[in-house]
């Protein structure tokens, strides 16, 4: 009998003895629910039928009861209506019990128990019917008394209806009971007479199939797993199941021979390509790290050259243009420091290098000459077996080569690997050179904006002449036409560099303008309320009336503080922001040296003594006594740098040495101005100290050394950063040493350049016609305002030199034109002491209606930036106007701009005073206009 056959029969006598036995265990368990269900659909039931009747009927007796015994002021309707809906009940019950009888003994009961129930309820018809007719208690009870017997029978027949309903529920369910143990009596004889003929029928299948299944056993126990590529075969003589099972086997074996030898072929191949590509994406990882096409190099051939398994290796980089004359220069080598290895430049097709470059293909050399390059060691010299020489190709350009050479031979691998970097590495190359490119076209565009700048105003002032010229320069093209034409590819590359370069030039001056423009507006958002936060305070720290107290003077001296150091913080980022957009002018003069240490003494001794520091300036031996530089700047820097140590300084001392600098301090600076002399002023704290990778951070702006420092000591963190910018524009160079709770040393290196910077020549013979002019605008605009003062008051008539010219404002009227009522208001106050009749507007338009309405104006203060009509435009028709034409206006803006001033006197401005206003400037050059007029 065959292995399939013989699982058939013994799976049919399991089958079979499984449906019997599930068909006995059916029956059983649905006799079992038919005795479950009766006792608890009807016993159940008819148990709880009878025990309600008996609890209503209680219940019913009770409240009869207290009808017979009830007091006569009691009310009773309640009472009667229970005893109704109870008997309602009772006999609903009754009724209900009487359709589910089966038995005649109970349905006997059941009729004892109506009959005795409705002997009761005649007995409470009777006693109700008393009631009605108001007969006494006594009665009541007779009549009750006279039917004890009747309420005994009742009571007992409900109880025995309840015994015996509770007696045939306990036979029903010892019934149950005695069919669960039947049913597990004969469950357990089906289920070890099953048992015994499956066991029987698998003890049999497994003995007739055991000897076949041990030979497939051992023939696959004799299998190594770990080498598959060979496997033993099994025996095919029997044909049965376990035979084809054997010739499957036999199969898979070989099927499982011939993957194993692919699947070796396929791993080694995987793990080639994995190698590849992994180290190629290292080396990839290479080409962001790097700014300047020799570090590339140097770090790609370091890289490569041990991957490749290579002991020599060479970076050939092409130099300049390509084309016929295209030269490769040698960049990077690797392990060919010992001696002078191979030659450091090839042109094409000059040997291998300029051959692999002509040709564009890699050439790998097997059999290598007896004169080639060797490899050096500690102990010797070695020839390499085999040179691949490589070239690097972008857009169908050769723009470097490669050279490797070994002791073994290289593999497909490494050629693999070759071949994957140096798809990517072109890329890397263009893309460095590109970046190197851009900054270069990006320092020469903004140096050609600067030059472009400078030279606008020349260019526009000799256009007339250049007009007058230009048949001379018609002649002069036509000869350039003609020599243009032996140059004919250059002019076009230049003029396609030039187009280029004017596009960025153009976007440079957008770009500078919006910036302008954006500093302007927020240097007169900030200005505006500044103006009357300092105007306010100031008038009331001065309190001529004596009306305010100590503290509230105080109070107001604190405010003009806090509004002036905002002022100078405004001050510090325009300054900073014209730095960023090469507006700053710098005005280069002499510097007397003493004069300049003892300002320095002068300013910060106070400070000292506040602090309880000690404070000392340390001069040099060889000090020049005139230094030429920019005195203004170098007074911020300086004043910035000691501002900072005494901040952040507790206690100790703060030393500030002045000295010429070495050659050895220049080198290590590493400045690129030549200059004669070079002057070195250290200023060292005691201070907290600033840590190592701090200290790059506090030169940019906004910048302290930590969250927690700008907490404690306040500041902004922009003073050393225009420090930085200003020692730049100046030619010289800030630092910084330093060590976290030890104190800081920072040091500024600065040229003396008597000619000024070397790109301002060419602006240099215009700044010496406005020198004195400028300096005067810049130094103090308060002295220019009194020395036309005294111009006014030489030329006055004699009556008024006899006149206080501190009272000339009193009964004058003046017109206030600005667009903030918190200037407006401020203004008012002030002036309001000097008894002045003041009408004001909020833009130019009112302005001129005020003037139309008004036959005298003695002067008006014009803001600038207003709504409606700005103060250039009013101030331009004011001008123009009959009546009006020469009253004296002073401008006011916040704006405070490069050429504000200018622009204002320009459309017809008396004067110009920038906000925050001053008021003593302001009354004085008030003042001053006046009286003129």
């Amino acid at each position: 009998m065959s292995f399939r056959k013989k699982q058939f029969v013994g799976l049919g006598i399991t089958i079979f003895f499984l449906v019997l036995l599930l068909t006995v265990i059916l029956f059983m368990t649905n006799s079992m629910k038919t005795n479950m269900l009766e006792i608890v659909e009807d016993r159940y039931y008819k148990v709880n039928k009878a025990t309600d009747i008996r609890q209503l009927f209680y219940e019913t007796d009770r409240q009869l009861l207290f009808v017979i015994n009830r007091e006569e002021s009691e009310d009773i309707e309640s009472n009667l209506a229970n005893i109704a809906e109870n008997r309602e009940a009772v006999r609903s019950n009754i009724i209900e019990l009487e359709a589910d009888l089966d038995r005649n003994d109970t349905k006997v009961l059941l009729n004892r128990i109506q009959e005795g129930y409705n002997s009761y309820w005649v007995m409470e018809q009777e006693i109700l019917s008393q009631i009605s007719n108001e007969a006494a208690n006594e009665t009541l009870q007779g009549i009750y008394a006279s039917r004890l017997d009747n309420r005994a029978e009742l009571l007992e027949n409900i109880s025995e209806f309840k015994t015996l309903q509770e007696t045939l529920m306990q036979e029903t369910l010892n019934e149950s009971s005695q069919t669960y143990q039947n049913l597990v009596v004969i469950l357990i004889a089906a289920v070890i007479l099953s048992l015994l003929v499956i066991v029987s029928t698998t003890l049999w299948v497994i003995r007739s199939t055991n000897a076949r299944l041990d030979v497939v056993k051992n023939g696959i126990k004799g299998i190594n797993y770990e080498d598959l590529s060979t496997l033993p075969r099994l025996s095919t003589d029997i044909k049965d199941e376990i035979g084809e099972i054997s010739e499957a086997f036999n199969t898979m074996a070989s099927s499982i021979e011939s993957y194993h030898a692919k699947e070796r072929e396929f791993t080694e191949e995987i793990g080639r390509q994995n190698w590849v590509q992994t180290n190629s994406a290292d080396i990839i990882n290479l080409y962001h790290r790097n700014v300047s096409t020799d570090s590339l190099a140097e770090k790609f051939i370091a890289t490569l050259t041990p991957l490749m398994d290579a002991k020599l290796g060479a970076f050939y980089l092409l130099d300049g243009e390509g084309g016929k004359g295209a030269t490769y220069k040698k960049v990077a080598t690797y392990a060919d420091g010992a001696e002078d290895v191979g030659g450091e430049a090839y042109k094409l097709r000059e040997g291998l290098i300029g051959q692999c470059a002509w040709d564009k293909k890699a050439i790998h050399i097997e059999e290598v000459p007896e004169n080639y390059s060797v490899v050096t060691t500690g102990i010797g010299h070695v020839k390499p077996k085999s040179i691949i020489i490589a070239p690097v190709i972008i857009k169908d350009e050769v723009i470097a080569v490669i050279e490797m050479a070994t002791l073994t031979r290289f593999t497909k691998t490494h050629t693999q690997l070759l071949n994957k970097v140096l798809e990517t590495l072109g890329i890397a190359i263009t893309n460095i050179l590109g970046r190197m490119e851009v900054e270069r076209l990006l320092l020469e565009s903004q140096a050609q904006t600067e030059e472009l700048q400078s030279q606008s105003e020349e260019l526009q002032a000799q256009s007339e002449e250049l007009q007058t010229q230009s048949e001379e320069l018609r002649m002069i093209n036509e000869q350039l036409e003609e020599r243009s034409r032996d140059a004919e590819q250059k002019s076009a590359d230049l003029q396609k560099a030039k187009t280029e370069l004017e596009d960025k030039a153009k976007q440079l001056q957008l770009s500078s303008k919006y910036k302008s423009e954006f500093l302007a507006n927020m240097s007169h958002e900030l200005r505006t309320p500044l103006n009357s936060i300092l105007l306010l305070s100031e008038m009331l720290a001065e309190d001529p009336e004596d009306q305010l107290t100590d503290e509230q003077r105080e109070f107001s001296r604190v405010i003009n503080s806090s509004g002036q150091d905002l002022l100078n913080l405004i001050n510090d980022i325009l300054d900073l922001s014209k730095v960023e957009v090469k507006k700053l002018e710098l005005m280069f003069g002499e510097v007397n040296v003493e004069e300049f240490i003892n300002r320095l003494e002068l300013q910060f001794t106070h400070i000292a003594k506040h602090k309880k520091l000690n404070y000392e300036i340390a001069r040099g031996s060889k000090l020049p006594d005139v230094f030429f530089t920019d005195e203004q700047r170098l007074q911020q820097i300086v004043k910035n740098l000691l501002s900072n140590a005494f901040k952040f300084t507790e206690k100790g001392k703060v030393t500030v040495k002045i000295d010429t600098a070495t050659k050895r301090e220049l080198l290590k600076a590493n400045v690129s101005i030549k200059a004669d002399t070079w002057l070195k002023i250290s200023v060292e704290d005691t201070g907290i100290g600033i840590s190592k990778d701090k200290q790059s951070l506090i030169f940019e702006a906004f910048h302290q050394g930590d969250g927690a420092t700008m907490r404690k000591y306040g500041g902004t963190g922009l003073g050393l950063s225009i420090s930085k910018e200003f020692s730049n524009l100046l030619g010289g160079s800030v630092f910084v040493e330093s060590e976290e709770g030890e104190g800081s040393v920072f040091t500024l290196l600065i040229p003396s350049l008597p000619e000024g910077m070397p790109q301002m020549k060419e602006v240099e013979a215009a700044w010496k016609e406005v020198a004195s002019t400028t300096e005067k605008e810049l130094i103090d605009e308060e002295n220019m305002v009194l020395d036309m003062a005294e111009k006014v008051e030489a030329n006055l008539p004699v009556f008024e030199e006899e006149q206080d010219i501190s009272n000339i404002l009193k009964g004058k009227t003046v017109v206030v034109v600005d667009d903030d009522h918190r200037n407006v208001y401020a203004l008012n106050n002030a002036l309001n002491k000097e008894d002045m009749n003041i009408l004001t507007a909020e833009n130019g338009l009112q302005c001129l209606d005020i003037l139309h309405e008004n036959e005298h104006v003695d002067i008006i203060l014009m803001d600038i930036m207003m709504p409606v009509m700005d103060g250039y435009k009013a101030i331009k028709t004011i001008r123009n106007l009959e009546k009006h034409k020469d009253v004296p206006i002073i401008a006011l803006t916040a704006k405070a701009m490069k050429g504000d001033r200018e622009k204002c006197l320009e459309v017809g401005a008396s004067d110009y005073i920038s906000k925050p206003l001053k008021l003593d400037q302001l009354l004085s050059a008030m003042r001053v206009w006046v009286a003129k007029n």
